[in-house]
């Protein structure tokens, strides 16, 4: 191959498309045609990771490009090991956020909403979209270069994914898990639909605090933000210890016409939840339009009279249209919150009852796709009761119990293990999962009613009269079946079922630990009765390189497309593995990817020279050098140290090893004594395997070097055989005898540097007995690096005017007849030796100095300590090269 041919720059545009086409037509993203290849050993076990399924609402963003790069490192790595390697990729519909996504455009291009054009045409163009979306969400993962298995490919909304929903709902229907019911849940009036927690963004705002009574009588005065809500109050909590109000414990209160609203009749109940320290020490509690005061209600439900959640929306006095009702009395009904919220404070200041109010800053719920202010209204909805008992292998047990034991009992580990704190917090504070949004765009529920009957199935009655319910299931409903309805469960008996499942595997971001990991948790652990998978691997935010989180509002956000396309995607990957860990957010600027792509090339043209100055068919032996045998150690133990870290998804551990390999023993070492030494089928080995282990991490620069120099007997750079070397003791004396002649050039080169002698200039050394087998040994290596025109014996050369260079038990004497003057260098170094003694005692006051002791931060005093440090180890050295100079 000639020089000429081969471009001195890879060119990653020129490279990708061709490469990504090659890997998917030849089938091994597959694991069957793996192993019907012989690429796989049947009887190797399974790696399997389900792809986390990215929402068809639009474009992957830099966050998704981190998640694909790490997942495609540990599966190329796998897959290379000759594990059965399967990645399953799939979308997620998004319901609500797909649906808003949609009728925001038709608003803006249309001016109409979707009620304008019924449900079924409006799905049609959902549906469009979301396909829209989806083609351009596989073409991102492909740009990236990710591994996955597209035979496989799975869609929450499809076929066998809602057969799975349904089949799921109908058994936890069945076993009284599912119940409809009313309870407060967050409703969008915005968006017409329920919320979940999870789709709720805090927005912090400026509020007014209220303090009031709500009648002249009424001992204990309150505080609120939210006033028009307490014409729906059912009792008043205080602390049991709060002396202050220990004697109203247990009384009630009748309120007439409160703030000329309804009847109150008002409870002073003892709770220890209640901070007494916090405003007036009592808090107003209503049950209808609070999470939290209905869980109050629920520790009291026999002392506060509160009219039962079991007939409609009596219970509370706001309506889905974010209007009061008559249940808030006929001067309030009709009224919006904000205008309910003024009459109630023009009340209450008329009646004198109003006794401060207080500007504050409040962090409000709204929900995210339609921005708008959540409500918590008491509507009739579908529930997961996760506190609900039942009987699981002879003992009595829960979901949240399955949830917690699942983690606590070590069957799945979280990646960082401070997580695992993280979600436990979160299964002790869960609420019954509202599973019903009110939107078109989704798995519609299996319930079908006619008259007074209801009919839950997998499938519809087959008989007339029944209609189905409206709503539809809460996307993580499907997503939470995630790894086993892609495997083909409910089918048991499913290949990809029996084979896969546990997956090994979830990669995923840490802000979604508590909502779609723990509810795969759930939903696996009550279907199943296993875990969904062993290790949860979460990774960070991707940030700018302020560190501030990536938004169209900073206008800092950076699109992986157009990032591949300007560096390449094996640049953004590095960007994006290299100094990043579970649970840490990364920061990535484009100076860290154009660092990352001309580290790219520097592999490229390593590569050029091994492959231009070798063959793939050299058979020629050669006995081993010290350096062929100290850089066939280090390459054992470096790919056992890689493994390692894989094997512990230590990823930019991983990177660092095999860089600082790469470049600081193979590329500066290595090929340069090759160049004296010409060992050629050592060197071409050596790189084949160093391109094996950084294949995961830049599929496509190490696969466009092998389809051009062919480093690897495989067609394809994907499927070759991960580095392995048998267990044997290291010979520590052969890495020991090649540092000490690095280490010796090293220091060399540095006696050259610090004693002036131009670096063209070749210089004579003599050595001692025991030195002189081992520089004769490696006489040609040596003298090429360190610039030596001559090594003489010891009896051969005096020692005189020679300087001693030593290391470990090599010792040579550097002559410096003609090269140095010797006068003007003591003189040199005494100058410099006085300036560096004084900044020395200068130091040393400072730190002796009690007054600068007692007032400087701990951080300075460290600073300063080190300074002193380092110049006495300059001085030292002076001492030295002065010491040398003497004796001259």
């Amino acid at each position: 191959m000639k020089e000429q041919s081969i471009a001195t720059t890879y060119n990653a545009n020129e490279w990708e498309n061709e490469l990504y086409d090659l890997w998917e037509k030849s089938g091994f993203f597959n694991p069957d045609v793996c192993i019907t290849a012989h690429i796989t050993d049947a009887t190797k076990p399974a790696f399997s990771i389900v792809l986390p399924p990215p929402n068809v609402t639009g474009t992957l963003h830099a966050g998704h490009a981190s998640m694909l790069a790490i997942e495609d490192t540990i599966v190329r790595y796998h897959r290379m090991k000759g594990d059965r390697t399967l990645w399953l990729p799939g979308t997620d519909h998004a319901s609500i956020a797909t649906q808003s996504r949609v009728e925001k455009n038709l608003i803006k291009d249309e001016g109409k909403t979707r009620h304008d054009f019924g449900r079924e045409e409006f799905l049609k163009r959902v549906e469009q979209f979301a396909q829209n979306s989806h083609d351009t969400i596989i073409n991102q993962c492909k740009k990236m270069g990710s591994s996955l298995d597209w035979s496989r490919e799975a869609y929450t909304l499809d076929e066998k994914r809602s057969l799975a929903v349904r089949t799921a709902f109908k058994r936890m229907y069945d076993d009284g898990i599912i119940h409809q019911g009313f309870r407060p849940i967050n409703w969008s009036t915005k968006g017409q639909s329920t919320c979940s927690d999870d789709e709720l963004v805090y927005v912090d705002r400026k509020a007014k605090l209220y303090t009031f009574k709500y009648s002249k009588d009424f001992p204990i005065a309150i505080a609120t933000t939210r006033p028009e809500t307490k014409l729906a109050d059912t009792a008043v909590a205080v602390n049991p210890d709060d002396r202050r109000y220990q004697e109203f414990i247990g009384k009630t209160f009748e309120i007439e016409s409160f703030a000329n609203g309804p009847h109150l009749s008002i409870k002073i109940i003892a709770d220890r939840m209640v901070d007494a320290s916090f405003g007036t020490g009592a808090v107003g509690i209503t049950p209808a339009h609070s999470h939290t005061d209905y869980d109050f209600f629920l520790r009291h439900r026999d002392e506060i009279s509160f009219m039962p959640l079991s007939t409609s929306s009596e219970a509370g006095i706001i309506d889905t249209d974010g209007k009061m009702n008559g249940v808030a009395g006929k001067k309030y009904q009709g009224l919006t919150i904000l205008e309910a919220r003024e009459k109630v404070i023009t009340t209450l200041k008329a009646s004198n009852l109003l006794e401060n109010e207080e500007d504050i800053e409040q962090s409000i719920g709204t929900s995210d796709r339609y921005e708008d202010i959540i409500e918590v209204l008491p509507l009739k909805q579908w529930f997961i009761d996760v506190d609900k008992e039942f009987t699981r292998k002879g003992r009595i047990t829960s979901l949240k119990q399955l949830m917690r034991e699942s983690v606590t009992s070590g069957k799945i580990t979280i990646l960082p293990d401070r997580f695992a704190k993280t979600y436990l917090q979160w299964i002790d504070n869960l609420r019954p999962w509202c599973i019903s949004r009110q939107i078109w765009f989704g798995h519609r529920i299996p319930v079908w009613y006619r008259n007074e009957e209801i009919y839950c199935g997998i499938n519809a009655p087959t008989d007339k009269g029944w209609e189905q319910d409206t709503d539809t299931l809460d996307t993580w409903f499907s997503s939470g079946l995630w790894t086993f309805s892609t495997l083909g469960w409910p089918d048991t008996e499913a290949p990809d079922f029996k084979n896969f499942h546990p997956t090994n595997l979830l990669e995923t971001g840490y802000d979604i630990l508590p909502f779609w990991v723990a509810r795969m948790i759930l939903m696996t652990e009550y279907l199943l009765d296993t875990h969904p998978f062993d290790t949860v691997y979460l990774h960070g935010l991707v940030r700018d390189e302020q560190g501030q989180k990536m938004s169209k509002s900073l206008g800092n956000v950076m699109d992986p497309l157009i990032i591949s396309e300007k560096y390449g995607a094996d640049a953004l990957r590095m960007a994006l593995i290299s100094g990043s860990t579970p649970g840490n957010d990364i920061k990535l600027s484009d100076e860290k990817i154009v660092a990352m792509r001309n580290f790219t090339n520097k592999l490229w043209n390593l590569a050029r020279y091994v492959g231009m100055v070798t063959k793939d068919d050299d058979k020629t032996h050669k006995d081993l050098s010290d350096a062929d045998r100290s850089i066939t150690q280090r390459l054992r133990f470096v790919t056992k140290s890689i493994t390692a870290h894989l094997e512990h998804y230590e990823l930019s551990l991983a990177t660092e090893e095999l860089r600082d390999f790469t470049w600081n023993e193979f590329a500066d070492w290595y090929v340069e004594i090759h160049k004296v030494e010409k060992n050629d089928r050592l060197l071409r080995s050596t790189f084949s395997d160093i391109l094996k282990l950084w294949h995961p991490f830049m599929p496509f620069v190490t696969e466009a070097i092998h389809q051009t120099f062919h480093f690897d007997t495989h067609n394809i750079l994907m499927i070759a055989s991960w580095p392995t070397f048998p267990d044997q003791n290291e010979n520590t004396e052969d890495k020991e005898i090649f540092e000490q002649i690095k280490n010796l050039i090293i220091t060399l080169r540095n006696t050259r540097a610090v004693y002036h002698i131009e670096p063209a200039k070749k210089i004579t050394i003599s050595t001692n007995s025991t030195s002189e087998n081992i520089l004769h040994r490696n006489e040609a290596m040596f003298k090429r690096l360190a610039r030596i025109e001559d090594i003489k014996n010891d009896g051969e050369y005096n020692q005189n005017n020679a300087i001693l260079v030593q290391s470990g038990s090599l010792q040579v004497f550097l002559h410096i007849d003609g090269l140095i003057d010797i006068t003007k260098e003591r003189d040199r170094f005494e100058k410099e030796k006085t300036e560096k003694e004084k900044y020395q005692s200068s130091l040393k006051v400072k730190l002796e100095n009690k007054n600068f002791i007692e007032r400087a931060k701990p951080e300075i005093i460290l600073t300063e300590q080190e300074k002193l440090r380092l110049v006495e180890k300059e001085i030292e050295e002076i001492n030295h090269h002065l010491s040398s100079l003497h004796i001259l």
